[in-house]
């Protein structure tokens, strides 16, 4: 997974690019935004909630946060995790 073509791709699309990286049991919780959000998982584990449904991605799988839906972000691993994450702009 290359980030560089990552954020590439999502610029074309219209969306912000950003890395987060989060402890072991690290929660953002009940989060709510006004614009669409795209996550992506560079390593470790992540759990994304979005509107009650949680779903574990793999690495590199795209996760589409629409506007407005209420979402929790879980580190559920034992390490470090990284992720990116971009907002439409």
């Amino acid at each position: 997974m290359n980030s560089e073509q990552i954020k590439k791709d999502w610029n074309t699309r219209g969306y912000s690019f950003r890395i987060f990286k989060d402890p072991p049991g690290q929660v953002w919780e009940d989060f709510v935004h006004k614009t669409d959000e795209l996550v992506v998982l560079a390593e470790g584990q992540i759990e994304i909630e979005i509107e009650g449904e949680s779903q574990q991605p793999p690495i590199g799988k795209e996760v589409f946060i629409p506007a407005k839906a209420k979402h929790t972000v879980r580190n559920i691993g034992k390490t470090i995790n990284a992720w990116y994450y971009g907002y439409k702009k």
